[in-house]
């Protein structure tokens, strides 16, 4: 699953863009930088969190961090896509779309628990505006990136940046979006990224040939999403005491 870009000037934490906050305004989004994070306790994080978002207990949240390394699997991909694996890296199959993606140190990984309402229940618009807002993050770096038809996720030439797969659960989102910053490119080998085949992967760091840590990309991405789905400001902190009540695992 994965397009739509646009430009407008991008505005600071906590200010609002008024030329489109007047009458189009999504409130507050709040965002958690992390940092690394184990993937069984991120997905107990989210899990909760959209049952919360659900309920209307929180509002809309972009979890930002990193993993250890782990494949994953969306909901009825296919393992074959999974060509080796000799360093026994951790395999869990998600409630996620799409096919085997693989996460680890130096990608920068997207989780927005958003509710969805009115014109805004469209998992095609949800989807290219995801790519739009990595798209626009990217630009910010002096990196031009882009789609290919009838595929999900972002580009640089021939060669995929980013990748997502996304679950909807009473039109509240969740998982997300994987980018790579400075990732270990060498662990796509052992896969078929997305199941395409061919797909060759790439990195901010392997772009630009420079250092770039994921909490400086993070930090331009969320003006970035923030921008492109229309939120009003940005509350740049969620404590650990208000991500904890949301830790404990429920069915998913």
């Amino acid at each position: 699953m994965e397009r739509g870009d646009r430009k407008t000037a991008p505005f600071p934490s906590g200010k609002k863009d008024n030329r489109e906050s007047q009458s189009n305004g999504r409130g507050a989004l709040a965002v958690a930088e992390t940092g690394m994070v184990d993937y069984d306790d991120a997905l107990a994080i989210q899990t909760a969190m959209l049952a919360a978002r659900i309920e209307g207990s929180v509002g809309d949240t972009l979890l930002m961090m990193e993993h250890p390394h782990v494949f994953t699997l969306g909901r009825g991909a296919d393992e074959r896509f999974i060509v080796g694996n000799t360093q026994a890296v951790p395999i869990r199959r998600v409630s996620r779309g799409g096919e085997v993606t693989y996460h680890g140190p130096g990608q920068l990984i997207g989780y927005p628990i958003l509710k969805l309402e009115g014109r805004e229940r469209d998992v095609t618009k949800y989807l290219r505006s995801l790519e739009a807002a990595m798209i626009d993050a990217l630009a910010k770096i002096g990196i031009e990136a882009g789609r290919r038809d009838g595929m999900t996720g972002v580009w640089v030439g021939a060669r995929k940046i980013a990748s997502i797969g996304v679950g909807i659960r009473h039109w509240t989102t969740w998982h997300g979006f994987a980018l790579n910053v400075s990732t270990d490119l060498r662990y796509f080998d052992s896969i078929v990224p997305c199941g395409i085949e061919g797909c060759r992967m790439t990195s901010v760091c392997e772009i630009t040939n420079r250092a770039v840590s994921v909490r400086e990309f993070a930090g331009v991405m969320r003006e970035s999403f923030a921008r492109i789905f229309l939120y009003d400001e940005i509350i740049s902190r969620i404590s650990d005491a208000e991500l904890a009540p949301h830790s404990v695992t429920t069915d998913g």
